[in-house]
């Protein structure tokens, strides 16, 4: 799994702090067991005290037990505790957490405290052993030593076990405290490194926002010393690009210009032949028959044809990729120009034409523009039937857009498919089962010459519930109405 540069870097931050709790956690148990150690030696240490803190009592003239200095009565008759210092000052220090215990050599308590444990150690080492009282886990010592009172059993334990308590004492003083501080690390960490990685993110969504035609160089200035590099790789690389693309364009241009000037000739012979052709008596010389005539002809218009749309469809990527400043158009001028150019087409289907112009402004390149909308009304005149309706309407405002210019083709031809809808724009493509001629580039041309205008060509059956209704939206003019 390949992870993300943030999250890297969250982890390799977040990764030391992780190591240094669990080397802290360690070194705090380390310190319990010395500290236990160093309990176990301080408990031998005070066993031999407190075995010298047990007196014999002597009798008194009243023949009542004393202890040999008259003080310290104890629990058991014959015995009395008279506590060394060291052993005292052990006691009171651990008040509650600390206990001792005087037993016989039998293991019967004589004096101290009755919850010790009977112990009955074989040599005379001390032995140790952990025991749980109310809750606190004790470290005791029992060792067997001779005194005055005879073999004795001398206990002395301590609650406050370093090793034994460890897992309490270091969740509160170790694990919690680390927990935090991983928390407020790891919100510290994320804030400070997203706020460094926001010149990459930046970036990603710059070119991420691009449209694939934009291929301007990046702005590098704002960008970090590390990510420059980067920056001038991408802007040659869209350079490359760029100057690749710009002469795939020129080629197809030059391509089209060149091939229409002989194209244009020889469609003019081969009209002046058909013509003649067609007015030829019977007797006279003909050299091919009328129908072969004819469909040279009509070869001859559509190579025309197709060589005149590569032309706009190469300006309108062109158009699209030097984003050429913009003027404002008049859109019912422009369909009023266009309309006369396909009377003569229209006549002889017998379609009927209509004009339906009102006044609208739209920021554009003019000549763009005529070629969108003689590549709409063409389409709709090729695949109307005869004796149809074709109509060719622009406008200001409605459609979608408030204060927007629109125009628009509808027909009452065959329509398209809705399953066909997003594919008909593509480049070359033809609705299959089409009848008529063409080439499948006139919708693309259209929509191409939309998308250098900001907007997109519309597509949606007529309003008779049969036919095509093409229309293209223009977004309004900025406030002054000036070219922008």
């Amino acid at each position: 799994m390949i992870w993300g540069l943030q999250r890297r870097l969250l982890v390799l931050l977040m990764l030391p702090l992780g190591l240094v709790a669990v080397v802290s956690v360690w070194l705090h148990y380390q310190s319990a067991g010395t500290a236990a150690l160093q309990q176990d030696q301080q408990l031998v240490r005070l066993v031999p005290l407190l075995a010298d803190s047990v007196v014999v009592r002597s009798r008194g003239a009243d023949g009542q037990q004393m202890s040999s200095d008259g003080d310290g009565l104890g629990p058991n008759p014959g015995l009395a505790m008279l506590l060394a210092p060291p052993v005292g000052e052990f006691l009171k220090e651990r008040e509650g957490f600390a206990a001792y215990g005087i037993f016989d050599a039998q293991g019967r308590l004589l004096l101290g405290d009755g919850w010790l444990p009977t112990v009955l150690p074989v040599t005379d080492e001390p032995e140790f052993l952990s025991v749980v009282e109310g809750g606190v886990t004790y470290r005791l010592v029992a060792q067997r030593s001779s005194s005055s009172a005879g073999q004795l059993i001398l206990m002395l334990a301590d609650g406050s076990d370093a090793q034994q308590n460890w897992l309490s004492t270091v969740t509160i003083r170790v694990i919690l405290p680390n927990l935090l501080l991983l928390v407020v690390a790891a919100t510290a960490v994320t804030w400070a490194v997203s706020r460094a990685l926001r010149p990459l993110i930046d970036l990603k969504q710059a070119v991420e926002r691009r449209s694939p035609r934009d291929l301007s160089p990046l702005e590098a200035g704002t960008a970090p010393t590390e990510v420059r590099p980067l920056v001038a790789s991408l802007n040659r690389l869209f350079g490359l690009v760029n100057a690749q693309a710009e002469a795939q364009r020129r080629f197809v241009a030059d391509a089209a210009h060149q091939l229409r000037t002989p194209l244009a000739g020889l469609q003019a012979q081969v009209e002046a032949w058909a013509q003649t052709a067609r007015g030829a008596r019977p007797g006279d010389h003909v050299q091919l028959p009328v129908d072969q005539l004819l469909r040279l002809r009509d070869a001859t218009r559509r190579t025309s044809q197709l060589a005149n749309q590569l032309l706009a469809l190469s300006r309108a990527d062109s158009l699209s990729a030097d984003a050429q400043p913009m003027q404002q158009v008049d859109l019912q001028a422009l369909s009023e120009a266009v309309f006369p150019l396909f009377l003569d087409a229209t006549a002889a289907k017998q379609i009927d034409l209509g004009l339906e112009a009102a006044p609208s402004q739209t920021l554009g390149h003019a000549w763009l523009l005529r070629e969108l909308v003689i590549n709409l009304v063409d389409n709709a005149v090729r695949y109307t039937p005869d004796r149809g309706r074709v109509t060719l309407r622009c406008g200001q405002g409605g459609r979608g857009m408030p204060d927007g210019a629109w125009i628009e083709v509808e027909d009452n031809g065959p329509g398209i498919p809705a399953d066909q809808l997003p594919h008909v724009l593509q480049r070359f493509y033809r609705v299959p089962g089409t009848t008529g001629e063409g080439n499948g580039l006139g919708l693309a041309i259209a929509n191409e010459i939309a998308r250098a205008h900001h907007t997109s060509l519309q597509l949606m059956p007529a309003s008779g519930g049969r036919g095509l209704l093409a229309r293209v939206v223009f977004a309004p003019l900025p406030a002054t109405g000036q070219p922008g």
